[in-house]
């Protein structure tokens, strides 16, 4: 947590740029209560960029097995990433294997510099 009562995207410690906002920016929609959501919100955000930053392609199974929250969760914190707010990254998505079974998987490019 920062003096302003904010979330920090890392540690203190951590020497690798992280490419997203610092404090981190208030999480928006309809059910979005900052005194409940934005800690957790924000510590779902941090694991799965940190997941996601290797530019590999994963399905929301697979990055949510890795993280520990849910498939719905890690979707949204990915169309999170694409907002302006949050870095404005790139978010890929294609069909993985057989079209027909609907797995669709995902990649982060992380836009530096912006």
């Amino acid at each position: 947590m920062s003096k302003d009562g904010q979330l920090n995207w890392w540690d203190d410690d951590d020497d690798e740029d992280p490419e997203l906002p610092d404090p981190l920016p208030q999480f928006d929609g309809r059910t979005y209560d900052p005194r409940f959501d934005y800690e957790r919100l924000g510590k779902q955000a941090k694991a799965v960029f940190t997941v996601m930053r290797d530019r590999q392609w994963r399905t929301l199974r697979e990055i949510s097995n890795a993280t520990g929250y849910p498939e719905a969760s890690v979707s949204a914190r990915l169309r999170d990433f694409r907002k302006p707010k949050f870095g404005g990254h790139v978010v890929e998505d294609r069909r993985r294997d057989e079209a027909h079974r609907g797995v669709w998987e995902y990649r982060l490019t992380v836009v530096t510099g912006g």
